[in-house]
């Protein structure tokens, strides 16, 4: 129905959501982990807003009823605030049945926009935002390039907050390699007690292409844990956090172990598991079971 510039890439969660390509690429592109962007066709650019009415006006002429809308591709919310707006206000017009309009949304996305604006955006429909920030570890998000900090991923988690969008984290396991596993692990559970966000995923770092852009960053071989090391840094993460009411997923094709459940309630039940699976006596995905 639509035309995209391939790959396009969505959260689990929005398989039913109209996928919306309203920026191609991603902004930033330099994180040594991440391959999703690198084909010359996903140069990032902003998609033109009269495109944009046109997909709206063919996803309306189709008759499905959508009821949610993500903007792709990997950094919408690097749109300047008028453009966000308008893009919401057009899909107000001619979708007035979403419910729910959601992004990806890097940290730095925020810097040039308010409380105010957000909570503009969230009246308009914006609901969600999907927040990678990989890791609370200053050393690790140097390592890989992220272009973060402990800081600057607080302080965009808080505005997402104080506007009244729901904010979904991601971070990734294996991502410090084995030597800076566990204060990777401590300091991504930091980063999270302190914003309290309404949903984290964690995913194990998955380099289909291979690792020589990782070897580069670490200067060296890039070792990411074993089995065992993924789950004792899952269980190191998990016994750090302090959260009051997160809904927690480790539940991606990518991980070993299924974990679900509410932070904290649930923290013993979750730790109890990773310590049956240490023992052997949780079954886990085999190799040919995981994907990215």
């Amino acid at each position: 129905m639509l035309d995209y510039i391939e790959p396009v890439f969505r959260p689990p969660s929005e398989w039913q959501s109209l996928i919306l390509q309203v920026t191609n690429g991603c902004s930033w592109n330099q994180c040594s982990f991440c391959d999703m962007y690198t084909q010359p066709q996903k140069q990032f650019r902003a998609q033109k807003l009269d495109k944009i009415e046109q997909d709206i006006l063919a996803a309306a002429a189709s008759g499905y009823p959508f009821k949610r809308v993500f903007l792709a591709d990997g950094d919408a919310m690097s749109l300047p605030f008028n453009r966000l707006k308008a893009i919401c206000e057009l899909i107000n017009t001619h979708l007035p049945q979403v419910t729910r309009i959601s992004s990806y949304c890097l940290p730095r996305n925020l810097t040039n926009k308010t409380v105010a604006q957000l909570a503009e955006l969230r009246q308009l429909g914006l609901a969600i935002v999907y927040v990678g920030c990989e890791s609370g570890d200053d050393e690790v998000l140097q390592t890989i390039q992220k272009g973060e900090t402990f800081s600057s991923s607080l302080a965009a988690l808080q505005k997402i907050s104080q506007a009244g969008i729901k904010s979904s984290v991601m971070i990734l396991m294996g991502l410090g390699g084995v030597n800076l596993s566990e204060q990777h692990a401590i300091a991504s559970a930091k980063l999270m007690n302190a914003a309290q966000p309404d949903y984290l995923s964690t995913l194990v770092v998955t380099l289909p292409l291979g690792t020589q852009r990782m070897d580069r960053a670490f200067g060296g071989q890039f070792v990411l844990p074993d089995q065992r090391g993924l789950l004792t840094e899952m269980h190191t993460l998990l016994s750090h956090l302090s959260l009051n009411s997160t809904i927690f997923r480790s539940d991606h094709a990518s991980n070993y172990l299924v974990l679900k459940g509410v932070l904290g309630k649930d923290k013993p039940a979750l730790m109890a598991q990773i310590e049956h699976a240490l023992q052997g006596m949780v079954p886990l995905r085999q190799e040919w079971q995981r994907g990215l």
